[in-house]
């Protein structure tokens, strides 16, 4: 009987509002010291975060983690390329579909499992003004329907 253990460090909320999310993976990440250590404190941002592929490999891009205060010359630089870790064939599949128009990949979590951590990447497609207000409106529409349904239980 294996128990798996999940702690979520950050979400990026952005991404489920302007991209359509189609498939998850979970990928590996490969880190120095001092950005697993910043990374535990929780000191990451997702902000203009995005990966693509090179070469027959996948990296993340533009992903924020602070620099480790207690470090000193051998802190990380906060905005570096980092490489992902994903099975070859599921590699390939993301590269084809992204070839299509309108795909990117977004990351949608920063998470440890089992004393690693790993990186819950999306592929989605690119959301119009139009889609992201109707999403607004069911959120509202669901939101006042839970209200009056807590009301009357």
């Amino acid at each position: 009987m294996t128990s798996e253990f999940i702690k979520i460090i950050a979400t990026n909320k952005k991404a489920w509002h302007n991209f359509q999310i189609e498939s998850e993976y979970e990928a590996g990440i490969v880190l120095v010291g001092t950005e697993v250590k910043s990374i535990r404190e929780g000191r990451v941002s997702f902000q203009d975060a995005y990966a693509d592929i090179k070469n027959g490999e996948l990296f993340l891009r533009q992903l924020h983690i602070s620099p480790y205060k207690y470090a000193y010359y051998t802190n990380h630089e906060t905005h570096r390329t980092r490489k992902l870790l994903l099975h070859r064939y599921e590699i390939r599949k993301l590269s084809s579909k992204i070839k299509e128009k309108g795909y990117t990949l977004v990351p949608l979590k920063i998470f440890f499992k089992n004393d690693k951590i790993k990186v819950l990447i999306g592929l989605g497609r690119g959301k119009k003004l139009y889609d992201k207000r109707e999403t607004i409106k069911k959120k509202d529409v669901q939101r006042d329907l839970d209200r009056e349904r807590k009301k009357y239980s």
